[in-house]
C-alpha cells in the first residue's frame, strides 16, 4: 500500500495534477500514514511540482520530525516557485531547530538559490560549508556551483570547480559554456563545446544565446549555421528567439525574416515567446507594418505582446495607434507593466498630449501600484519639453527622486533654445556645466546657449574646457540595408568605389534643396573652422552617404532603411526631409535615440529628438 501511494504521488507530480494529489493526501490522512516513511517528503515534492507552494510549506511546518530529505524537498519547492530568497532565509533553521547537517541534495538546492539571486557572497559561504562536509566530492553539487559562479560572473572560479568534477556531464559543461559565452570569452566557450563528447541542442543554445547576450551577434549566426551542418535538431524554440533578438540588435531585417521563415518551417509560430520577439524584432528593424502583422497573428497575447507593439508604435511616432491599442489591452483584463507606461508616455510626447501623458503617469501609480523609474521621468520630461511646458519640466527635474544625467539636462537645454527661453536656458546650462560634460554635442549646446545670451566669457570658458579635456567625438557611421546587401559608411569617407556618383547625386540634391529654401546649419559642427569648411563637413555626414547609396542602388520606389550609431544632427535631419520630398521616396533612419520616418517632406518625430 505504501509503495503504491508513493508511485501515485510521483505520477501526480510528473503530470502536475493537484486535484488527484489532494485526493491521495486525504486518503493518506484517513488511513494514518501521513508520517510514515517517505510519504511526507513525497507529498511536499508533489505539491511543489503542482505549483501549490503554500500546501508544501504547511506540510513541512507540521512535520514532527524532519530529515535532510525534508529540507531538500522544501528548498527545492521554494526554488521551483521562484522564491529562492526564502530558501536562503529558512536554511539556518536546519541547524538551529532541527540540529541537522546538510547533505549533498540540500547543498545543491542552496547553491541553485544563490545562482537565482546572483548572491555570490552567500554562495561562497555555502561552497565553504560544502568543501568541509563529507559530501565534498559530490559532482551534482559541483555542477550547481559551476552554474552559480558562472551566472555571478566569477568565470575563473567556475572553471576551477569544473575541473574538479570527475564525471563531467552535459549539465556542467553547458553551464560553463554559457558562462564563458555570456562573459564574452568566446574562444574558450567554443573550445569547450568542441571538447564535449556529446553535443546537443542545449549546449549549442548555451553557446549561441550566451554570445548574443555578450553582443557577439555575427559569431552567433555563424555558429548557428555550423550547428545546422552538424545535424542538431531544433526541438526547442529558445535558440530561434535568441537569433531573432540578435537580428533586432543588428537591425538586420532580411536576417530576421530568414529566422522567421525557419520558425514557420519548424512549427514554432504558436510559441508566445517567439511571437513576442518577432514583434519586437520587426519594430526595431523599422518595419512597423510587419510588427503589427506579427502582433495580430499572435493567438493568445500576454502583457509582453501588447507592450511590445505599443512601444514599437510609439518609437515609430504612431501615437494614436499606440494609445488605441492600450485601451484594447485594458478591455481584455490585462494589467500594464512598467514598460507599457514607458511606451505610452513616450507616445504622448510625439503628439503633444500633455494632459493624457500626465494622467497616464498618475494612473501608473494610483491605479496599478507601479513605482515610476528614471525612464518614466525621462519620458515625462520629454513630453513637457516637446510641448513647451518648460517650467513643469524644470520642476520635475528638480524634484524627481533620481540622479539626473547629462543627456536629460542637455535635452531640456535644447528645448529652451527651441522655445526661446533664454534665461531658463542659462540656468540649465549652468547646471549642465556643473555635471562635468562628456558628450561633444552638449558642448555645442552650451556654447550656443551662452552665445545666444551674449555671455562671451562663458562661451570662451566652454571652448577652453573643450580644448583642455580634448573632446573626441565618436566616429559617426551609418548602415544602409538593401535586401541581402548591407553597406557601411563613415563620416567623411572618401575611399568608396562609388564616391563620385554619390557626390554628384548629393550635389544635385543640394542644389534643388537650396532652391526650396535650404540653408546649411553649421552650428552642429564642433570644430573651429570657416563657414565653407563646416558646410563641407556636413555634406559628408554618414547618413547622407548611406541615403545616396540607397538611392543609387536600391530597388526604385522601395523604402530606404538606414541605421546610425549616433543621433542624427539637426542639419542632416533637415536635409533628409528635403530629399524624401524631392525623390518621392520614404526614408527610415534608426539613430541612437529613436526612429525617424521621412516621407513627403516631413518626419515622424515632429522635428524634436
Amino acid at each position: 500500500m505504501h509503495h503504491h501511494l508513493l508511485q501515485s504521488l510521483r505520477l501526480c507530480a510528473s503530470t502536475g495534477n493537484p486535484s488527484y494529489g489532494k485526493t491521495l493526501h486525504a486518503l493518506i490522512l484517513k488511513i494514518g500514514l501521513d508520517q510514515y516513511g517517505a510519504l511526507p517528503n513525497t507529498l511536499i515534492s508533489m505539491y511543489a511540482k503542482c505549483g501549490l507552494i503554500n500546501h508544501a510549506v504547511q506540510l513541512f511546518d507540521e512535520m514532527p520530525q524532519r530529515d535532510p530529505v525534508s529540507w531538500a524537498s522544501i528548498l527545492t519547492a521554494y526554488n521551483r516557485a521562484n522564491l529562492p530568497n526564502r530558501s536562503i532565509s529558512i536554511f539556518p533553521n536546519m541547524f538551529i531547530h532541527d540540529h541537522l547537517q546538510p547533505d549533498h541534495f540540500v547543498f545543491a538546492s542552496l547553491v541553485n538559490s544563490c545562482a537565482a539571486l546572483n548572491a555570490l557572497q552567500i554562495g561562497r559561504q555555502v561552497h565553504a560549508q560544502f568543501v568541509m562536509s563529507r559530501f565534498s566530492s559530490d559532482d551534482i553539487t559541483k555542477s550547481s556551483l559551476v552554474d552559480m559562479y558562472a551566472k555571478c560572473g566569477s568565470l575563473d572560479v567556475a572553471r576551477a570547480v569544473f575541473d574538479t568534477i570527475r564525471s563531467k556531464n552535459t549539465i556542467s559543461c553547458t553551464a560553463m559554456i554559457s558562462g564563458y559565452a555570456k562573459g564574452g570569452r568566446k574562444s574558450e566557450a567554443i573550445e569547450l563545446l568542441k571538447d564535449m563528447k556529446v553535443q546537443n541542442l542545449f549546449s549549442w543554445t548555451a553557446l549561441i544565446s550566451g554570445l548574443i547576450q555578450s553582443e557577439h551577434f555575427i559569431t552567433a549566426f555563424h555558429l548557428f549555421i555550423q550547428m545546422q551542418k552538424e545535424g542538431i535538431k531544433i526541438v526547442d524554440s529558445f535558440i530561434l528567439s535568441s537569433l531573432i533578438g540578435a537580428s533586432a540588435n543588428l537591425a538586420a531585417l532580411e536576417l530576421g525574416k530568414q529566422v522567421h521563415c525557419l520558425v514557420s518551417k519548424l512549427g514554432f509560430e504558436s510559441s508566445l515567446y517567439v511571437c513576442n520577439t518577432l514583434v519586437d524584432m520587426y519594430a526595431k528593424c523599422s518595419d512597423i507594418l510587419a510588427a503589427k502583422t506579427a502582433f495580430h497573428s499572435t493567438v493568445k497575447k500576454d502583457v509582453i505582446s501588447w507592450t511590445s507593439i505599443i512601444v514599437g508604435l510609439a518609437q515609430h511616432g504612431k501615437a494614436e495607434e499606440a494609445l488605441s491599442l492600450y485601451n484594447d489591452m485594458i478591455s481584455t483584463g490585462l494589467k500594464p507593466n512598467e514598460v507599457t507606461f514607458v511606451g505610452l508616455i513616450y507616445a504622448c510626447s510625439h503628439v503633444g498630449l500633455v494632459d493624457k501623458g500626465r494622467d497616464l503617469f498618475k494612473s501608473m501609480v494610483d491605479d496599478y501600484g507601479l513605482n515610476p523609474n528614471l525612464q518614466h521621468y525621462t519620458c515625462l520630461l520629454d513630453l513637457y519639453s516637446r510641448s513647451g511646458y518648460l517650467d513643469e519640466a524644470e520642476n520635475v527635474l528638480n524634484t524627481m527622486p533620481f540622479e539626473v544625467d547629462e543627456a536629460v539636462w542637455a535635452s531640456l537645454l535644447s528645448a529652451c533654445k527651441r522655445f526661446g527661453k533664454t534665461r531658463m536656458g542659462i540656468r540649465v546650462a549652468n547646471r549642465l556645466m556643473g555635471l562635468g560634460v562628456k558628450d561633444p554635442s552638449s558642448y555645442i549646446l552650451l556654447s550656443n546657449a551662452y552665445a545666444g545670451a551674449s555671455m562671451w566669457e562663458s562661451v570662451a570658458k566652454v571652448r577652453k574646457l573643450m580644448a583642455v579635456i580634448d573632446v573626441k567625438k565618436e566616429p559617426g557611421y551609418s548602415c544602409v540595408h538593401l535586401g541581402k546587401e548591407t553597406e557601411v559608411f563613415y563620416a567623411g569617407e572618401t575611399g568608396h568605389p562609388m564616391k563620385n556618383e554619390m557626390r554628384v547625386l548629393l550635389e544635385d540634391l543640394e542644389e534643388e534643396m537650396r532652391k526650396r529654401g535650404y540653408v546649411p546649419d553649421v552650428s552642429f559642427v564642433l570644430h573651429d573652422m570657416g563657414k565653407q569648411e563646416k558646410e563641407n563637413q556636413l555634406f559628408w555626414h554618414s547618413e547622407r552617404l548611406a541615403v545616396a547609396y540607397g538611392l543609387l542602388n536600391g530597388v526604385p520606389g522601395s523604402v530606404i532603411r538606414v541605421v546610425k550609431n549616433l543621433r542624427v544632427c539637426g542639419d542632416c535631419h533637415t536635409v533628409l526631409k528635403f530629399i524624401c520630398g524631392i525623390v518621392g521616396r520614404e526614408i527610415v533612419v534608426r539613430d541612437a535615440s529613436r526612429f525617424h520616418h521621412f516621407k513627403d517632406g516631413k518626419c515622424s518625430c515632429s522635428d524634436f529628438w
